[in-house]
Formats: C-alpha cells, structure tokens, sequence
C-alpha cells in the first residue's frame, strides 16, 4: 500500500530576493523569515537550506527548526558562488582551490550533523567547459572522482547526492545526465552517495525524468527529489505541470512504483509570480497527482505498460488518469 502522507519542501533561495540577467524579483527575505514563509505555505513542511550562504550558524538553525516546526530536507553545498571557482571547485586547475571546494562540502556535511539533517546535496554547476580543446577531459574526471570520494568518506553517515544539470553556469557542465553521474558513482564506489534527479534539468538535458529515475534504482544508489518544469530549451524553473503535465505525471507514478518517502523538494523560482501562490500549484498538484494515481488500479494499468500496445495504455491514461 503506497502511503499518501507526503512530504514537500522547498530550495530556501527561492523564498527571497531573485535576480536574471536584466530583474529583482521580490524583496530580501531572512532566515527566519523563510522560515516563517514555509509555514504559511499550504502544503510545505519542510526546507533545503544553501550553506554557507543562506544558512552557517547551528544553533540559530536547530533553533528555528524548532520554533516552527519545519524540517530540513538537505543542505546544499553551494560550491560555484565564490570568486575561486569561477573556472571550476573541483575540477579546478588549481588544488588549492579543489582543496577549498571539497572543504566546502565536508563542512556542510559537518553542518548538517550539528543540525540533525540526514543528506548534503551539491550541484557542481562551475565544473564544467566551454569549447573545443578548453581541458584536459580525464584529467578533470579524476579530478571529480578523487573530489567528490574524499567528500563522501568524511562522515559517511550523511550521505552526499550530487546534482546534475546540462548546463550553467558553464557551457556544459561535466555532470550533465543520470548516466554519467551513475558512472561518477560507480567508479567513486562509495555507500555514502546517491543522487539529486531534478525534473526540470532531466528534461532539458533531453532525458525522460520517468527513465532517468529507474536508471537510478536499477543502480541501487538512493535518491532525491527536485521538481519544477521549464520549455526544453533552458533550466526556467517553472511550476509543476505547466508545460510537461503527463511527464509530470509518470514521474510521480514511477516515485509511488519505488516507493519514495524522502522529501519532494520544489526547486521552483517564482519571479513574476507570487511566491506562495506559485509554490502552492507544485503542492497542490503533486498531492492531487499522487491521490489519484493511489486510487488507480495499478496492476492492470502496469500490465498494460508491459504490453507496450500504447493505444490500449493511452486509452487508460484519458479514461482513468487524466479523465478527459
């Protein structure tokens, strides 16, 4: 029986202050005011927190965890934001600063125990390359095997989840697939990795989210959520379902199928909207999605899946699923 109780948080840089390239979006917000936020949020419980930018003081966080009732779902080891990684943390040319980035992240992990969080998770978005001839491709990939192992052993109990993504703010990014973050892990072989899977980084880096997730299981590497959507062409960040509904769809039933009960974290950044209105459609659609394909009858509806006659497995989904 798959448990309806769902636990939904949210990236804590989405509830302040955002900037693009041309626009501020909303007005700075802090800590505790986010926090503040989560609670008024129909549907959140909890928050993933970007250390050290957001969140570097333990017992200011513990203590507001407390206050308001709001768990922790990760800790985020940012390691692109600082002037020294401009061309890479860990990957970079010069140890010292791969030194520095894989302190960054042995001290979230060191934070994340002091704050009762069980997951660091990183995106390792300044690794990456630009152009024909920009690196040395296996040197970088040691760089990222001998990085990100030393990370992971230091206090295996908190597991680190690495984050891919196609691109940004390098032209692409080393760890762009599930695939080529599964082989990171393999070769790495530590018991105390896994990885984030962000459905909207799925998507524009032209994998189905639905797939990239059973590779991932099929891996046996644990796994966590981001949700959001955007067009396929750049990382938006969109609410849920606004231009990949049915996509959407088969990633919550595929969550239920492996029996997921971590955090369905939105990574979700409202600019033009309202905040809490915007990150109340990923709740509020996440849960109906989940209550209806609870109430489904799955073992048919798998059948037919296996049968791979989409004319009989569309004529479910208009019928039972989206009632059309």
């Amino acid at each position: 029986m798959i448990s309806s109780i769902l636990k939904q948080a949210v990236c804590s840089g989405h509830l302040s202050k955002k900037r693009d390239r041309f626009q501020d979006y909303h007005e700075y917000k802090s800590l505790e005011e986010r926090f503040q936020m989560v609670t008024q949020i129909e549907g959140l419980n909890g928050i993933e927190i970007v250390h050290p930018y957001v969140a570097n003081d333990a017992t200011e966080l513990k203590d507001l965890i407390q206050k308001y009732k709001v768990d922790v779902s990760a800790i985020n080891a940012n390691i692109k934001q600082e002037t020294e990684f401009m061309n890479g943390g860990i990957t970079s040319p010069e140890k010292k600063v791969r030194e520095k980035a894989i302190q960054f992240i042995k001290n979230a992990k060191k934070f994340a125990q002091e704050t009762g969080v069980n997951k660091v998770t990183c995106c390792p978005l300044s690794d990456g390359y630009e152009f024909s001839f920009n690196c040395n491709y296996l040197q970088k990939w040691k760089y990222l095997i001998d990085g990100f192992g030393e990370a992971s052993e230091f206090l295996p109990e908190i597991p680190l989840f690495i984050e891919y993504k196609p691109n940004e703010s390098r032209g692409r990014c080393f760890l762009d697939t599930a695939s080529k973050t599964l082989l990171l892990l393999k070769e790495i072989g530590s018991k105390s990795m896994g990885v984030t899977i962000d459905f909207g980084h799925s998507l524009y880096g032209n994998e189905n989210p639905a797939e990239a997730l059973s590779l991932v299981v099929e891996n046996d590497f644990p796994f966590y959520i981001h949700i959001n959507d955007n067009d396929g062409k750049w990382d938006w960040d969109w609410m849920v379902g606004t231009k990949h509904l049915l996509d959407y769809i088969e990633f919550i039933f595929y969550l239920q199928e492996y029996n997921y009960k971590d955090f369905i974290t939105s990574d979700t950044s409202p600019t033009r909207w309202d905040i809490k209105e915007s990150l109340e459609i990923n709740t509020r659609l996440t849960n109906k999605i989940w209550s209806l394909l609870e109430n489904i009858d799955r073992e048919k509806f798998k059948k037919l899946i296996s049968s791979d006659n989409f004319i009989k497995i569309w004529d479910f989904i208009e019928n039972k699923i989206i009632k059309i």
